[in-house]
């Protein structure tokens, strides 16, 4: 079952394909029905596989508590008669589970608890979550078991590769997700293709490069062009969060034939985004998927934005939201958080770009979630946005925005760019998925909700206002955990995010 990578799935065969298209047929065709109805009978199963590079994955901290970033779709029970089945790797732990269910509005913990299947693998291993259920025969029967009604049942993924399909088809249910055919548009070079069609800036680049060679005469080629660059951005078209990014330095090129020797030469000396990365896995990996070269986007007040998007089994194109990435590393590419919405300054403007980008997907059917990322420079009174990558999937600024969303009711308001309230208010937040420190070693969830019930650090429903805690389960290995603070406006929020942190600094005497 296993393809030429390690821990990717074989591609299905020619009777599989037609099959896993009936269930996506028929699941576009039921949808506007069940959509329209929140009182409908349904069951979501969960499914927060990180089907992702395994030698990248390695290198985040506590990645193996990152299934826990769905736990926001727990929320979901907040419709009474939605089933929700939650798979993960490893157990959960049981305040985790009544942390997010006593954060329901409206409906008793107990009732939701009633509706809710949590079942696991026992395996914190690193395999993808989808490749160890079906591993698993027995567990695959339980999941079959808890779904009340296959018609009205869908799975709901972090991200959707081969072995997300395979699953889907071993349970018989359809993916609310991206089919694993599709998912070149969301590489590297994939998302340089969509952007050229939608008219969209972006750094000046090669996509569709294979190796070592290819890489080098890329670099030549932007030298040459503009003789003044000073550095490129060599990426892996399967990276992400920026861990399958390196910057190339042209300090002392030379001019001529021999640039291109020189930049191959110099390949292994590049600065490489993931911690611990070298040149000969970075190497293989290019030379495995392909990758690009562009342009380093230079700038004293340069920003990271996003827009998140959706089409729906119908069709139809949906503007979620828009987010200010908040990024770290060497150069700045790692993704650490974000902040919502996007600057009053620019958010249409990047929420538009999205949307022109979105709408080529949906030509070509894809399904889902997804984000469209920019790199924003002020240019005197303007600011010019140029299109970074598309990621096809459920990502970091996926769960803050579920749980905005569900916790107050409200929608967001694409004419203005802001979330509202159901009451009209608008709401912001700050959000991380890397709120880490040694001295947070050894808290368990029991400790930190101690510490949260002390301090105040809650959601207060009545003001719609507050702090969320989500990767609780890495706190007490890796003294990391995640943190989402919402406010009515971003200085508030950001005010609530700083709070939370100088709480749990001084209780853990940080």
């Amino acid at each position: 079952m296993t393809g030429g990578e390690p821990g990717f799935a074989a591609p299905l065969g020619a009777d599989e394909r037609a099959r896993f298209a009936r269930l996506q047929a028929a699941f576009c065709a039921s949808f506007p029905a069940l959509a329209a109805d929140p009182l409908a009978p349904r069951t979501v199963v969960i499914c927060p596989s990180l089907s992702l590079d395994p030698e990248i994955l390695k290198r985040v901290a506590g990645v193996n508590h990152y299934e826990e970033r769905l736990l926001c779709l727990l929320l979901l029970l907040r419709l009474p008669r939605t089933r929700v089945v939650f798979l993960t790797s490893a157990p959960i732990a049981e305040p985790i589970v009544d942390y997010y269910l006593h954060l329901l509005p409206g409906v008793p913990a107990r009732h939701a608890r009633g509706r809710l299947h949590l079942l696991s693998c026992d395996d914190p291993s690193p395999a993808p979550l989808a490749q160890k259920i079906l591993a698993r025969p027995r567990l695959i029967q339980r999941i079959r078991e808890s779904v009340a009604d296959p018609g009205a049942a869908h799975l709901s993924c972090f991200t959707v590769t081969e072995w997300e399909r395979r699953l889907a088809l071993a349970l018989d249910l359809p993916i609310y997700g991206c089919d694993p055919d599709l998912a070149h548009w969301g590489s590297k070079s994939g998302s340089r293709r969509i952007f050229r069609e939608a008219g969209l800036d972006m750094p000046a680049g090669f996509e569709d490069l294979r190796d070592g060679r290819d890489m080098a005469s890329a670099l030549a080629a932007l030298k040459r062009a503009t003789p003044d660059l000073a550095r490129a951005v060599v990426k892996i078209n399967e990276g992400f969060s920026g861990e399958g990014n390196a910057v190339f330095r042209f300090d002392g090129a030379p001019e001529g034939a021999a640039l291109e020797r020189w930049a191959a030469d110099r390949l292994p000396r590049m600065a490489f985004e993931a911690k611990d990365m070298t040149w000969d896995i970075f190497a293989y990996k290019y030379n495995a998927m392909g990758g690009i070269v562009e342009s380093f986007v230079e700038g004293a007040g340069k920003r990271s934005p996003s827009a998140q998007l959706r089409v729906d089994p119908a069709g139809r194109v949906e503007t979620i939201s828009t987010h200010d990435q908040l990024l770290g590393g060497a150069s700045g590419q790692i993704f650490l958080g974000a902040q919502f919405p996007a600057d009053a300054d620019y958010r249409l403007e990047i929420q538009a770009g999205g949307r022109a980008a979105a709408e080529r997907l949906a030509a070509r059917g894809v399904l889902g979630r997804f984000a469209v990322d920019f790199l924003s420079v002020r240019e005197g009174e303007r600011w010019r946005h140029l299109a970074i990558e598309i990621n096809l999937r459920k990502g970091g600024t996926t769960h803050p925005f579920l749980m905005l969303q569900y916790l107050t009711g409200g929608a967001y308001d694409a004419a203005r760019g802001e979330f509202l309230t159901q009451a009209g208010a608008p709401r912001c937040y700050t959000s991380t998925d890397n709120l880490e420190s040694e001295a947070y070693r050894g808290l368990t969830p029991d400790d930190l909700m101690d510490i949260a019930a002390m301090n105040g650090l809650h959601f207060d429903a009545g003001a719609q206002e507050g702090v969320v805690f989500h990767l609780i389960g890495a706190l007490s290995e890796f003294g990391k955990l995640g943190l989402t603070a919402i406010g009515a406006t971003p200085q508030r929020a950001e005010a609530l995010y700083r709070e939370a942190m100088t709480v749990l600094d001084r209780e853990t005497d940080a």
